[in-house]
């Protein structure tokens, strides 16, 4: 698959994940054991056609249909649509899926939703060091960035989460010409949310193992910013949770082991003690952190190994695939493992390969606002999952061929559908998209994120349906199964013409597709530079600014700060490669997805 062709798919995937929002419902948190469980779960699919040029509103029902009580290993359930905002489903071991209806313009910003909890894939990795290369004058690579880490960082307001259970999947429809070249896309997005309240997160003791690379590449500031933050990390830790520290370089040793908070002041010297110097040996570090969690593990408790490196491993067991094995093993007997990279000089593959293995999230450290928010949430909302074994079944209708989804490292099928699959899902900081940036905007967003997937319609269709979805997950404590299935249908026919505006089936689709535009361009633009033609680097950038610029300014004055954050960065990009040695003429965007 070419690199245009990937990058048009990805375009299309994300405007189909990212509309919906409402005010978070307070219901008991997943790990206290006394809540009791919904046996069932309700779907939801909410349609908006768009057409602001008339400036017209339409409401349409569906049909309701209604299923039988289902068992807590969960069934496949009916949806009843009763408006775009609203849709109620029962579940029954018929396994019927949901129906989609319901049709309005296109979001109003002063009755947008207001927000709610959304949730972040295991192995998100930050949009951090893709930031940092900018900011220094740099010209990412494409490596830098990738689609599931990009989307986490950004909010998107999904409808309320009202399928009484701990989780609820929305599926929404969004079909617009793109934002580089004018292309029509098709999209459907995928949001996962929780009526969880972060702050009433009630999480159970955990044990956590922190594996500290101490070598002499760790000498000074990286060194600096993980001993700021482990001192930080110590101040939002529960008085039943217990540490220990594995340092290592050459060799790993154990410095200590299963303190709690009446060690705190040991545990601070322990820290600020370490010094840098010698190779990394990093198989060595991860395996005796594991060692010591496996130790720690008690009924009834989180236990999560932290991995902290600036780079690759020098010395011991080198080869990336015998690392990702070990957490594999190690994650299938319940223990989670988080990485952090500190610096610039860390494989960036192998440490996202490692935190979605071992269900947990992958950071950069860039700077002092990153290492407070990393540390501090990261005991707060991430170390716990909310959602184990995550699956979404996808199948597509006659009248679509499916060319890609996007957000998602856990994708396996082709061109009629397949399977998502996801090893868990986190809390994400936010509740709503106009939330101002943590560390004024210095820090990590923690956003959740978006599913896309991007549809090629058929023209000579006359059937409206989309796409059918599927979502099955087990309850991290409980382990019951649940299960939710919708159906996505369209206002129009596969490959018809689409009114002005696009047509998109709640607010924030809109902003989804916006996210994929600003994603696609920037790995077009980081290609096209790798490639040395920094002239369509800079035409595929400048295209889509002004397309951003005209959109900011359709929502002032409520402006996204995400979006407005993403532009900053478009501008960085196109300073960075207006300085370049190779300069190449300034020329049109390539076509970055095929022509539905």
């Amino acid at each position: 698959m070419n690199t245009r062709w990937v990058l048009h798919c990805v375009f299309a995937a994300v405007l189909a994940a990212a509309f919906g929002g409402c005010a978070v419902n307070p219901v008991p948190t997943p790990w206290d054991k006394s809540a009791p469980q919904s046996a069932g779960a309700t779907g939801q699919a909410d349609f908006q056609a768009a057409d602001t040029a008339a400036g017209e509103r339409a409401t349409k029902t569906a049909d309701t249909s209604t299923g039988g009580a289902d068992s807590a290993t969960g069934g496949m359930m009916d949806v009843a649509v009763s408006g775009p905002d609203d849709a109620v489903a029962t579940s029954d071991a018929a396994g019927s899926d949901a129906a989609v209806g319901g049709e309005t313009t296109a979001a109003d910003p002063d009755t947008a939703p207001t927000g709610n909890t959304g949730l972040t894939q295991a192995g998100a990795q930050d949009f951090g060091l893709f930031r940092k290369l900018l900011e220094e004058g740099k010209i990412p690579s494409p490596t830098a960035l990738d689609d599931l880490g990009f989307f986490a960082e950004h909010k998107l307001d999904y409808p309320d989460p009202k399928c009484g259970q701990d989780m609820c999947m929305h599926a929404l429809l969004g079909i617009m010409g793109n934002m580089i070249t004018g292309s029509t896309c098709t999209l459907v997005q995928i949001g996962l949310n929780t009526p969880i309240q972060v702050d009433k997160l009630k999480r159970p003791p955990l044990d956590m193992v922190i594996a500290l690379d101490v070598s002499g590449s760790m000498q000074g500031q990286p060194l600096q910013y993980v001993q700021q933050g482990l001192q930080q990390m110590l101040d939002h830790l529960l008085k039943d949770d217990l540490v220990s520290l594995v340092t290592f370089a050459d060799t790993a040793s154990v410095v200590f082991q299963s303190k709690g908070l009446a060690d705190k002041a040991a545990i601070e010297k322990a820290i600020l003690q370490l010094q840098a110097k010698g190779q990394t040996d990093l198989f060595g570090g991860l395996f005796h952190g594991l060692a010591v969690a496996s130790k720690m593990q008690k009924p009834g408790r989180q236990t999560r190994v932290v991995l902290l490196s600036d780079g690759s491993a020098t010395v011991g067991l080198t080869n990336p695939a015998k690392l990702v094995s070990l957490a594999t093993a190690y994650a299938k007997q319940g223990i989670g493992i988080t990485t952090i990279g500190v610096g610039k000089g860390f494989e960036v593959p192998l440490l996202r390969d490692l935190a979605e293995v071992g269900a947990g999230n992958f950071y950069f450290l860039d700077k002092p606002a990153a290492v407070k928010e990393v540390f501090t949430e990261e005991v707060e909302t991430f170390l716990v999952p909310v959602a184990l074994d995550v699956q979404i079944d996808v199948q597509v209708a006659d009248g679509y061929l499916l060319g890609g989804v996007y957000g998602t490292h856990g994708w396996k099928g082709g061109s009629a559908g397949g399977k998502i699959s996801i090893a868990s899902l986190f809390l994400a900081g936010r509740t709503a998209a106009t939330d101002p940036l943590p560390g004024m905007g210095e820090g990590r967003r923690g956003g959740g994120g978006a599913i896309l997937i991007e549809l090629i319609g058929l023209p000579g269709i006359a059937a409206k349906g989309v796409t059918k979805l599927g979502l099955s997950w087990v309850h991290p404590l409980t382990k019951a199964v649940h299960k939710q299935s919708v159906q996505v249908d369209g206002p129009i026919a596969p490959g018809a013409a689409i009114p002005d505006g696009g047509v998109f089936s709640h607010p924030t689709v809109e902003k989804g597709f916006v996210m994929l535009n600003l994603y696609a361009a920037f790995q077009m633009a980081c290609q096209l530079a790798l490639d040395g033609d920094t002239g369509a680097a800079r035409g595929v950038l400048e295209a889509l600014q002004g397309e951003v610029t005209k959109w900011l300014k359709k929502y002032a004055p409520k402006s996204d700060p995400d979006i407005v954050d993403d532009d900053k960065y478009v501008s960085l990009f196109i300073a960075n490669l207006k300085k370049a040695a190779n300069q190449t003429p300034v020329s049109k965007p390539p076509e970055p997805w095929p022509k539905d």
